[in-house]
C-alpha cells in the first residue's frame, strides 16, 4: 500500500530526517482522552473488531451517516459484523478525510494489513482482525505499551470514586501511568434540569449538607483534594462559550439558591455563576500547581430527534461562532490579577478563534514558567492535517511554536495512538518545508530537539508533577 509508504506526508528530505532521526521513536503522553479506566484496570480484551474499533467512535458513525446507512447499521442493533461490513462499504469513499489515513494506519500498525479495506475483501479482514484478537497482546494494558504511552490521563466526574484507578496503581505489571482528569462540567451547568440531582450527588459523596454558595465550593474543593490525593494534577472544562461576567460571592449565592430551587436563570446569570465559580478552581488549582484546561466552541446535540433516542457523544456536534477575546482576556486576568492563574491550555473547535487564543495567552506568560499559557493542539474537527498545520503555524507567528506540549487524541479508542504518528508526520513536514525554504538552517541536532520537544518532552516538563 504505498500511500502508507515511510516517507508518507514527508515531502522532503528535511522532513525524513527530522522524523526519522528525531520524532519516530519518541513516547507518547496523551494528556486528555476519554479512555475508560476500566477497561484499563480489568486489562479488557475485545471480542471483535467492531467492539474495539466502531463501538463508541462518533467520527465513523458520521461518516456512515453521511453515505445514508441506516442507524441500526452505526449504533442500533445490527449485528457486529454488519456494522463493520456497513464500515467497509463507506471507508473508501471518505477520501480526502483524515478518518482514511487513520483507519487504514490502525489496520497496518496494530494488524499488519497493509491493504485497503475495501467490501469485496472486508470478510477476509474481519477474520484476520478478530483471530489477532484472541491473542493477549491486543488486551487494553499491552496496546499502552506496545505504542509506548507512558502517561494517559481519563477524563472523570467530581463524584467519581476513582476506584480503577486506584486498582490500576495496584498492578504492578502496568507501565502506563493511567491518571485522572477533574471535570466539573456539571458543577458548572446550573442551567441543566438535573442540576439539582447532581448537587444532591455531591452532598452524598462528600458526606457534607450543599445548601448554599459557600457549601458548594467547600464540596468541590474536598473533592479537588480527593482527585489531588489519588494523582490528578489536571483540570478539564468544556464550554459552549467561555463565559466572563464578575460579580461578588453574595450574587453568586443568590443565584445558585434559583438554580438550586429550580427557578429560571437568565442567560446573564448563568454567566455569573460560571465566572464567579471558575475563578475560585483556577485558583485552587493554582494552589496544587494543577494545569487547567479550556475546551471552547462546541455546540452540542443539535438533532435533537436522534438525541432523544441516543443521548448525548452520539456524533451530532458541531462547531460555534463565538465572541471570544474580551471573555479569555478578561478571565485570565482576574486570575492573573492576584498571581492565581494556575498553568492554562486553551483549545478552539473554531479555527476562526486561532489568532485570537494566540494573541491572548501571550498576555500571561510569566516567569519561570517556560509556555506556562498554551495553545492546544487542534481538537476534533481541527486534528486534520489542515487544523494541525493552521495551529501551529499560527502559534509560529504570533507566539513561540518550540514551548508547544504538542498531542492529544481526545478519543475513546483505544486503536487511537496512530494520530500521534500522523501528528509527528505532520510536524516534521511543517520544519522540514521551512529548511528547504530556506528560513530555518539546516541545523538537524538543534531542530531536531525542537521536534523532540515538541513532540514529547514539553509535555513531560509541563506536566512534571502529573506523572
Amino acid at each position: 500500500m504505498t500511500f502508507l509508504s515511510e516517507n508518507m506526508m514527508l515531502k522532503s528530505e528535511s522532513a525524513q530526517i527530522l522524523f526519522h532521526n528525531y520524532a519516530k521513536q519518541m513516547p507518547i503522553i496523551d494528556f486528555h482522552t476519554h479512555l475508560s479506566p476500566q477497561e484499563i484496570a480489568e486489562n479488557k480484551t475485545y471480542n471483535n473488531i467492531t467492539e474495539l474499533w466502531l463501538s463508541g467512535d462518533h467520527y465513523k458513525w458520521r461518516a456512515m451517516r453521511w453515505l445514508g446507512f441506516d442507524e441500526k447499521f452505526i449504533t442500533g442493533e445490527a449485528s457486529d459484523k454488519d456494522k463493520f461490513m456497513t464500515w467497509a462499504n463507506t471507508l473508501p469513499y471518505t477520501m480526502g478525510n483524515p478518518i482514511y489515513v487513520w483507519s487504514h494506519m490502525e489496520l497496518s500498525r496494530y494488524f499488519q494489513i497493509n491493504e485497503l479495506l475495501t467490501p469485496e475483501n472486508a470478510e477476509h479482514i474481519w477474520e484476520i482482525c478478530n483471530e489477532k484478537l484472541q491473542d493477549s497482546s491486543f488486551s487494553t494494558q499491552n496496546i499502552l505499551q506496545q505504542f509506548n504511552v507512558r502517561v494517559i490521563n481519563t477524563t472523570d466526574d467530581p463524584i467519581d470514586s476513582l476506584n480503577y484507578h486506584k486498582q490500576i496503581k495496584q498492578q504492578n505489571n502496568v507501565t502506563t501511568e493511567v491518571l485522572p482528569t477533574f471535570r466539573p462540567d456539571q458543577v458548572l451547568n446550573i442551567e441543566q434540569p438535573n442540576f439539582k440531582e447532581y448537587i444532591n450527588k455531591l452532598e452524598q459523596v462528600t458526606e457534607q449538607s450543599i445548601s448554599n454558595y459557600s457549601d458548594l465550593i467547600s464540596a468541590v474543593e474536598s473533592r479537588i483534594h480527593y482527585f489531588h490525593e489519588n494523582g490528578c494534577r489536571i483540570s478539564d472544562h468544556a464550554f459552549t462559550e467561555l463565559p466572563f461576567h464578575p460579580v461578588s460571592d453574595e450574587e453568586a449565592a443568590s443565584i445558585f439558591k434559583k438554580g438550586l430551587e429550580g427557578q429560571g436563570l437568565t442567560l446573564d446569570e448563568i454567566h455569573k455563576y460560571q465566572t464567579k465559580t471558575m475563578v475560585h478552581l483556577g485558583q485552587m488549582y493554582e494552589s496544587l500547581n494543577w494545569t487547567m484546561q479550556l475546551h471552547i466552541g462546541a455546540i452540542r446535540n443539535n438533532n435533537s430527534r436522534m438525541f432523544s433516542i441516543l443521548g448525548k457523544d452520539t456524533g451530532y456536534d458541531s462547531i460555534l461562532d463565538y465572541k471570544l477575546a474580551e471573555n479569555l482576556n478578561g478571565f485570565l486576568n482576574e486570575l492573573d490579577k492576584e498571581n492565581t492563574l494556575p498553568k492554562t491550555i486553551v483549545y478552539t473547535l473554531n479555527a476562526a478563534q486561532n489568532d485570537v487564543i494566540a494573541s491572548a495567552i501571550g498576555n500571561f506568560q510569566s516567569s519561570g514558567a517556560r509556555g506556562k499559557l498554551q495553545f492546544g493542539s487542534g481538537w476534533w474537527f481541527n486534528d486534520t492535517k489542515d487544523g494541525m498545520l493552521n495551529q501551529m503555524k499560527t502559534l509560529a507567528n504570533i507566539g513561540v511554536l518550540s514551548t508547544f506540549v504538542g498531542m492529544l487524541t481526545d478519543s475513546r479508542s483505544f486503536l487511537s495512538f496512530p494520530r500521534h504518528e500522523y501528528f509527528r508526520r505532520v510536524l516534521c513536514d511543517l520544519f522540514g518545508s521551512w529548511i528547504e525554504n530556506g528560513e530555518l538552517p539546516a541545523d538537524y541536532e538543534f531542530i531536531g530537539n525542537i521536534i523532540q520537544d515538541i513532540s514529547y518532552k514539553n509535555a513531560l516538563n509541563y506536566f512534571s508533577n502529573n506523572i
